[in-house]
């Protein structure tokens, strides 16, 4: 009797999931490929047009002049893609990154897109910077644009030293410890809230939850949402904790509370408490101790150091602001704590 191949559902769903999953690894090393090929068209015609400038074929004044005339004869010639500020971009591209190898090593995991959010960023430690964190956090260009918006470089390397910031542009934001997930401050400008506005810690922690993929953003790499309100029973008295995350990389559970206002010396002791109940009564095999993070509008430093005395390590007070920061200011900062030499300083 003739051999009939097994049509049962079981082997047709593996035939099924087989081709899927073969089709969709191809469509993506297309996509890759094509976004490979297009940056590196766009990066020698920046060559071209850099190269004949050079050349001392066209005079400076007249190098604008070049620019709109290429633009118009190429889109007469190819149609779209070719408009004066895609022009000018190819220019610029060739500028920041001379050697093609640079290029053709970042090409793989950064768009052309992601190179013009890019291009704009005068200060090479800050430009290293996005580009290394837009590879390790797989950022899309709508979340390079935000953190750029945000001033993270700015927000992370006030806290550091020069090589600390060498590091940073190196390394992107590494997670090792837990101040490493500390951004100070924390910008929640997604919320929408006006200032001055009247509003409550309940409509904060419910704003947040409304916006939970823009705060993640804002976290950083690594944060799992556990839940709202989060229950704990002490003495028959129940306590609830605003926020609780779970951090895959660091392997341990971070809890959050909000205040609408200042820290208080009540508000650490509190913290303390919830961080040593989560330690004993929430973690499993294998989870490091919680971190705790008080979220407040404001914060007295000697407050809060008096306050933190022996308490744990794992334990901070962070700011946050409803509206995106000063960048001057942030660099004004830089300059007066860490005494960075004017070259390291972010243009």
């Amino acid at each position: 009797m003739e051999n009939r191949p097994d049509n049962s559902d079981n082997n047709y769903n593996g035939l099924l999931s087989k081709i899927s999953d073969t089709y969709k690894q191809g469509f993506q090393r297309a996509v890759a490929a094509v976004n490979t090929n297009m940056v590196t068209t766009y990066w020698k015609i920046g060559q071209y047009i850099v190269e004949f400038e050079q050349g001392g074929q066209v005079k400076a004044e007249y190098g604008k002049e070049l620019l709109t005339r290429l633009s118009k004869d190429l889109t007469f010639a190819h149609g779209k893609g070719f408009s004066l500020s895609n022009v000018y971009q190819m220019r610029q591209f060739f500028i920041r990154y001379p050697i093609f190898q640079t290029v053709s090593g970042k090409s793989e995991r950064l768009t052309w897109s992601h190179f013009c959010e890019l291009i704009p960023i005068d200060n090479q430690l800050e430009r290293e910077f996005y580009e290394i964190q837009c590879q390790n956090e797989n950022w899309n260009v709508r979340e390079l644009k935000r953190q750029k918006k945000s001033s993270l470089f700015l927000r992370l390397a006030v806290s550091k030293d020069k090589e600390g910031i060498l590091q940073l542009a190196k390394n992107g934001q590494t997670l090792q410890k837990p101040a490493d997930i500390i951004r100070e401050p924390c910008i929640l400008e997604f919320l929408k809230i006006p200032e001055p506005f009247q509003f409550n810690e309940t409509d904060l922690e419910t704003r947040l939850i409304d916006h939970l993929q823009e705060f993640l953003l804002e976290l950083g790499k690594g944060f799992a949402f556990i839940g709202r309100q989060y229950r704990i029973t002490l003495g028959n008295t129940h306590y609830h904790i605003d926020l609780v995350f779970y951090h895959r990389i660091l392997k341990c559970f971070v809890l959050i509370d909000l205040k609408k206002e200042k820290a208080g010396y009540e508000d650490v002791g509190q913290m303390n408490m919830y961080l040593g109940y989560f330690e004993n009564e929430e973690n499993t095999e294998g989870d490091n101790p919680p971190i705790g993070i008080v979220l407040a509008k404001e914060k007295d430093d000697l407050l809060v150091k008096y306050a933190m005395h022996n308490i744990s390590s794992q334990l901070f007070i962070n700011k946050y602001q409803l509206y995106l920061p000063d960048k001057e200011e942030l660099r004004r900062e830089i300059e007066r704590q860490l005494k960075i030499e004017k070259e390291y300083l972010p243009q």
